[in-house]
């Protein structure tokens, strides 16, 4: 820990925002200086603005209370660097809020010291949206968002101006490829249902508060995941594995999330995963190679049925 006392009082800062309360020693030993020395800087801060809160107790300790003035803004390198590169890449978060960013980021320049307006210069980000159109207006991220929070039901339109609003219960939003996605257990239907924001026009007042439900798996990311490949589970419902005769630089550009392994100069080991066995016998097939082994048996009997439709189509066509 260095011991300059702009860079300690950085660190101190820091160390008050990430937790609600601090024993004044577990700060001196986490500042590496004396309780003493801890005092002095929490008076420091308090002088720029900050409102830290002594805290009664056994131990002692400080608390960073939310003030109602905007104290002289502070951050490390590292914090400087994550903000920026989080601006620069706002356009491709599907929100809505690249004017936002940029102009959010100038301001965040103008207050910055020389040093770290130059570290932030030096990020420069060309952000690629996933998909075109799709992106959501920040009120509607900011309805969506607070009925999320508030565990209250959200009344929404949804696709066809012309059907009846849903009903449901909102749990997680997610982000996947650009787009923004409601996770929310579907009144109507009784069951998870993933719903994409920037077709979602919330209605208003919100409905009653709810009780959370645990996300089967307990995994908000991989349950979606799964959702898009057609299953309940963060796997593909229908996984198998073939030798091809390629080198393995030749198949992984093409094997999505599928695992490559090198078996050689001119063969590899390809496992992957699809909606189906027929879908999956289709994703071996395109590539121009031999299969010289092909597992489970499922796969090996999608595969065949497919050979014969191709073997059908060709002759039909001559």
């Amino acid at each position: 820990m260095t011991h300059r006392p702009s860079a300690r009082l950085l660190a101190l800062l820091s160390l008050l925002q990430v937790r609600r309360d601090w024993p004044a020693q577990i700060l001196a030993e986490r500042l590496e200086v004396s309780p003493r020395t801890v005092r002095r800087d929490v008076d420091s801060l308090r002088d720029l603005g900050y409102r830290v809160r002594a805290v009664k107790g056994p131990d002692g300790g400080y608390r960073l209370d939310a003030g109602s003035e905007l104290p002289p803004l502070l951050f490390d390198d590292e914090q400087a660097v994550s903000l920026a590169v989080a601006l620069r890449t706002a356009a491709a978060s599907g929100a809505g809020v690249a004017e936002g960013a940029t102009r959010a980021l100038t301001t965040l320049r103008q207050v910055l010291p020389p040093r770290l307006r130059h570290r932030i210069d030096a990020v420069q980000v060309t952000p690629m949206p996933a998909h075109t159109g799709g992106e959501v207006e920040p009120e509607v991220l900011v309805a969506v968002s607070s009925a999320v929070r508030a565990r209250e039901v959200l009344r929404f339109d949804y696709g066809d101006a012309d059907a009846p609003p849903r009903q449901a219960e909102p749990h997680h939003l997610v982000v996947r490829g650009g787009r923004w996605y409601l996770l929310a257990w579907d009144l109507d239907r009784d069951d998870w249902r993933t719903f994409r924001v920037d077709r979602l026009n919330p209605r208003t007042p919100t409905g009653p508060r709810f009780v959370p439900r645990e996300v089967p798996g307990g995994d908000t990311g991989a349950f979606v995941a799964g959702r898009f490949r057609g299953s309940d589970t963060p796997d593909w419902p229908c996984t198998g594995e073939v030798v091809l005769t390629l080198p393995a630089r030749d198949v992984a550009p093409y094997a999505m999330d599928g695992v490559v392994e090198e078996l050689g100069p001119d063969h590899s080991r390809l496992v992957l995963g699809s909606w189906s066995w027929a879908g999956l016998a289709g994703a071996v097939a395109r590539y121009d190679a031999e299969v010289t082994a092909v597992g489970p048996s499922e796969l090996r009997d999608a595969m065949a049925r497919l050979g014969e439709r191709l073997v059908r189509a060709a002759e039909s066509s001559m």
